[in-house]
Formats: structure tokens, sequence, C-alpha cells
């Protein structure tokens, strides 16, 4: 019986020995990969250094800042034509990243500031209205106060569309009737004749009073 015992903890130990060993050698294989750290040396290159110098001419990604479409901060230059196409792809690309935060209208009250964080100024005010197209290409690009740069998200040419939308959303609320093409002032002219005629008003007439005299609520006239 004893004799089963000590032949029993052997075949154990044994069985533990060769185990953690293994284990022991798979640690080891999986910290001791064949890699070199940064400025770590390397006997591999000439040198001794395994870092390598940068290829001549090589910049840095997002470091060129002389693409076409590129403007500075202080540029109201557009570098791309507006027409319907561009302003509907600016709508859709505005709609997935800019609403969350300034709204549909603009206004700065998208869902995320409805929720608790400080809303972003709206787009109507002076400031944003007057603003040239390069500010806000620049902090779309690199982000400004609690807004992230999005260079990574959009690219140039969908940055143009999404500030061509913001330009067609401030002029919506600030458009003169002269701005307006001759046919679409024409459509104005014909609505606000038609209404005239159903309410029976002259242009710049004062409202006729209603016939017999308004009553008060205790039921007598004025």
């Amino acid at each position: 019986m004893i004799n089963a015992s000590r032949f029993l903890a052997s075949a154990c130990a044994v069985a533990c020995l060769l185990f953690g060993a293994g284990c022991e050698y798979l640690k080891q294989d999986m910290a001791n990969q064949p890699k070199n750290r940064p400025l770590s040396p390397s006997p591999f290159f000439e040198d001794g250094r395994s870092e390598r110098p940068l290829v001549e001419n090589t910049v840095a990604r997002g470091s060129l800042a002389n693409d076409e479409l590129f403007v500075p901060k202080d540029s109201n230059n557009f570098p791309l034509p507006v027409n319907t196409a561009l302003l509907e792809r600016g709508e859709e690309r505005y709609k997935i990243f800019c609403t969350p935060c300034h709204g549909l209208q603009g206004d700065g009250n998208g869902m995320v500031a409805m929720r608790g964080m400080k809303p972003p100024p709206t787009y109507h005010q002076d400031r944003l209205r007057q603003a040239p197209n390069g500010y806000f290409y620049d902090n779309i690009t690199n982000g400004f106060g609690q807004m992230l740069g999005y260079s990574a998200q959009i690219p140039p040419r969908d940055r143009w569309a999404i500030i061509a939308y913001i330009r067609a959303l401030q002029l919506s609320r600030n458009a003169k009737t002269v701005d307006l093409p001759a046919e679409l002032r024409e459509k104005l002219n014909q609505s606000g004749t038609s209404g005239e005629k159903q309410s029976g008003a002259k242009p710049g007439a004062d409202p006729k009073p209603e016939s017999g005299g308004a009553k008060d609520s205790t039921g007598g006239s004025d």
C-alpha cells in the first residue's frame, strides 16, 4: 500500500513537472516574441538601430495642406461648384454627422444637447453667418471646443458639401425676395395674390372689422 502511494505521488510529481515545463515554454514563447521595441538596438541593420529613417520627401498622413480642396481658415473661397448634387450630399452627411449636436435646422438643439451637453451655437447668429468658409472647413477638420475633428470620418469633398448645406440653412432664414430667381418670385407673387383674393383684402389694406360689435365675456358689446 505504501509503495503504491509512493508511486502515485511520484507520478503526480513527474506530471506536474512536465506540465509546468510546458506552460513555462508556452509563456516564454508568447512573452519573448521576435520583435524590436521602439528605439531598441538591432544587429539586423548596419547602423545597429531598429528604427528606420523616413523615406525622403515623406509627408505624414493628414499633414499635407496644399490639397486642391484646402483653404486657409480666413478664406471665403469655395473650391467646388455648388449644385443640387453637392447640396443633397451635404444634407445627407450633415444629418449623419452634425444633427446629433447641431440639430436638423442648425439651431444647436440636437438630441445630444437635449440630453444635457452644452448646446453648440446656432448657425443663424450673425457671427456664424458672416464667418468665412475656411472657418467651417477648419472646424470640421480639426474640431473646435467640445467638438472633435472629423478629418478621419469625413473626406474633404464631403466637408465642403456639408458647408454648402450649412450655408443653405443660413440662407433659408435670411433670404431676400430680390435675391430669388425670377420664377420663384413669380410663384411668391401668385401665392400672395391668391391668398388676398380668398381673404378679400387688398395689398397693404388694413383688415376690415367684423360686422357687429364684438361681445365681451359678459355678453355686452364694445
